[in-house]
Order: C-alpha cells, then structure tokens, then sequence
C-alpha cells in the first residue's frame, strides 16, 4: 500500500506538499518517588513482577514496556543527602518493564524504604487533519503511558491520519503512520441468525450465559458491570427490543481456558457441570482469548463436546472470535495492514462453526482493520498488551449486535 506520507526528516513528515513538524514522544522526569519498600529481584519472573513497578509506567495490572529510559534509574535512601545505592550491586532493574528490586547481598534492607528517580516516555497519538478552508495541520493528542487517544477535532475538520509514537523512538518510521482509510467497519452479510432472536421479538424470556476468561470477567475495567462487552451487549438488546425479558449471567475465569473449567471437581468455584451447564441457559455466548493455544486435536475434542452438552440442555451457542493482542503473541511484527487474523485458532473457529452450523460472531474482524481507522489496536488495551478497554469491549458488542437485527 503506498503511503501518502514522505519522512523528511527525523521527526518532519511531507503530505501534499507541506511539511509538517512532529514533536518527539513526551518525556516525564520522576525526582525522588517514594518506595515504601524494595521486593527483592526476581531474575526468572515475567518482566513486570521482577520488582516494584515504577509508577510513572503502570499500567493495568503490569507496566508498560521499553517506556523507562535506562540510564536515569538512581535509588537512594530516603535521606537525599546520603549516597545512591549501586546498581548490580544493591538493586537491579529490567528495563524492559522498568521494574526495580533489591538484591539480597547488597546495602538494602527487606524492610528499607527508599526514593527512586528516573526518566519515562509516554505514547501519543497526534492527527493530520485538514481544515475547512484546504489548509493542512498537525494536532497533537494527548500523552499517555499505555493508551494515547488521538485529539479531539474541532468543527470542519477533517482527519486524514494519525501518527502514532509507541514510546521510546529515536526517529519516525513508516510504522508511525497510521492514514484514516475508512470511518466505519463495513456491515456484514449474514444470512443466518440465531433462534433466540424470535423470542427477542417476540418479548419472551431469554437467559444469556456470557463464558470466558479475563475479558469476559472484565475486572480491570473502572466500571466492569456497565463496560464488559456482555452488559454492552445486553444493554443494546434491551434498546433494540424493549418487551424482551432478558437476563444475564456472566461466568468468567481470568486467566483460564476453556480446559481449565473441563479439570475442575464437582463444588468447585469454577466447575463446569455446575457454573455452565445447570444454569441451563436460552443462549451461550463465549469468549476465550485463552484458548488460542489449542491444537487441532484438543479444540476438535473440546468444541465437539460442548456443542453436544449445549445442545442436550437447549441452549443455542455463539462463540466470540478473539481481539488481536499484543503483536510478538500473534507473530506480528506491526499493527497495521493486519486484516488477516495469523492465528490457528481463530481459522478452527471459524471452520468449525461453518462445518458444524455454529454461529461465529467474528470480532477479529474488526480488530483487524482497526488501522483502517488511523488507530494501532494497542492503544484500545487498559494494559497495552491483552486487556481491551470499553472501546474494545464495544467490538464485541458491535460484532453480536449483526447477529441481532431490529
């Protein structure tokens, strides 16, 4: 795809003839944060829990990678006038995740509180608009260490792309630039809807079992029970039909798959006879982003088994394609011109429910051309990584609302 941008300099970009200048990413300083301890550093643990986390890089549930600049983590004691502790020494940092510890040979005590420095850059995502009268301009957004927003436009103009500063860079890339291909997803062609559509029009009663992991559980959004994708869903049901009775249920592991429900004994908080199937539901709707690691064999086993329970108890099945995550996780090396959702599991789903007369509410689709939009997927996740925000969570909601016509 050609671009209609030309990098003319380190941080310059030429469209349609003007050059326009794009301010580097926004570093914050840090003096002197208090640090009511230091955990000792764990060398082998996922990055963000090798050590505190800084905060200036929090993010949800972890902190944000290759934001810390390395060279300007200092640790002192608390009084300012003693001298720093030594790095390799007395704590070490992962400045990957910018996470600090202490280590246990070194002059800092389990209990010591201590004082740590340093230096961050946020993302930010500016917009090349045009204005009313032709003229073309730059508008920065608004920095943020995990989730950029571009900027709010004013009336008459027009956004033509943003560009996209995903923290520490020494320069734009083509990566950077993100034009606005599209406004809006374009509308599927279905022919097939479920039956519990009739009793929406109906004004029947319907129950809906929302199953899933962390998405579906949603408790790292500020309000989870108006922003899970199943409430928006839901919500959007009860507009489009008002005489429907509908109720929700939401049964969701974080962390889990759907193999983990199928391994848990009978009274336990998660099993899956108990917490699925005896609530005995109209209609399940599944999501489980944590199934992505299934081989054909297992996903053949398990999907095949849970269509014939679903089937035996009435309840009609949907199942939820998965959002795009972070891109290394999927073998991407960029996030944009990534239609074509790369992972296996989401081709078994979809062959899966072609082959088996399952309706696929295919939300990778979505997630997919989101760069048509000027917008890198990432910046709709809480946590940059796997955690859609209620943007994201909106995807979903959007991808059933197809399935559901007024």
């Amino acid at each position: 795809m050609t671009s209609p941008f030309n990098i003319s300099g380190d941080w310059r970009v030429t469209i349609q003839q003007r050059e326009l200048q794009v301010a580097p990413p926004d570093e914050v300083e840090v003096n002197a944060e208090q640090l009511s301890e230091l955990p000792e550093f764990q060398p082998e643990a996922s990055g963000w829990k090798k050590g505190v986390r800084l905060s200036g890089l929090k993010a949800d549930e972890c902190s944000v990678r290759h934001s810390l600049d390395p060279a300007s983590v200092v640790i002192r004691p608390v009084d300012l006038t003693a001298p720093a502790f030594e790095r390799g020494r007395d704590y070490e940092v992962d400045f990957e995740w910018g996470t600090v510890g202490r280590l246990p040979e070194g002059g800092i005590g389990a209990d010591q509180p201590v004082v740590a420095s340093y230096r961050y850059v946020q993302m930010r995502l500016d917009s090349v608009v045009q204005r009313e009268d032709g003229t073309l301009a730059l508008v920065p957004g608004v920095p943020h260490v995990a989730q950029p927003r571009p900027p709010v436009l004013s009336a008459g103009e027009n956004r033509l792309a943003n560009i996209y500063l995903p923290g520490r860079l020494d320069r734009l890339t083509a990566d950077c630039f993100f034009p606005v291909l599209e406004t809006e997803f374009p509308s599927s062609t279905l022919s097939h809807f479920p039956q519990s559509l009739l009793k929406l029009q109906r004004g029947e009663p319907l129950k809906i079992l929302a199953w899933g992991d962390s998405v579906t559980d949603g408790g790292f959004l500020p309000h989870p029970e108006r922003d899970r994708w199943q409430s928006q869903f839901v919500d959007r049901l009860r507009r489009r039909f008002p005489e429907a009775q509908i109720e929700l249920l939401t049964e969701a592991w974080g962390g889990r798959s759907t193999a983990s429900y199928l391994g848990e004994p009978p009274g336990a908080t998660h099993n899956y006879q108990e917490k699925v199937l005896a609530t005995r539901p109209d209609l399940i709707v599944s999501e489980f982003v944590n199934d992505a690691g299934l081989s054909l064999a297992q996903f053949r086993e398990q999907y095949l088994r849970f269509l014939r329970d679903f089937r035996e108890i009435g309840a009609e099945w949907i199942i939820l394609t998965p959002h795009y995550v972070r891109p290394d996780w999927m073998n991407l090396t960029r996030q944009k011109e990534i239609d074509d959702d790369p992972r296996p599991y989401v081709k078994m789903l979809r062959e899966f429910g072609a082959e088996q007369g399952v309706l696929i509410a295919d939300a990778s689709l979505r997630w997919g051309r989101l760069w048509r939009q000027g917008l890198p997927y990432l910046t709709l996740h809480s946590n940059n990584i796997n955690h859609p925000d209620a943007r994201g969570m909106a995807l979903f909601a959007d991808t059933l609302m197809e399935l559901f016509p007024g």
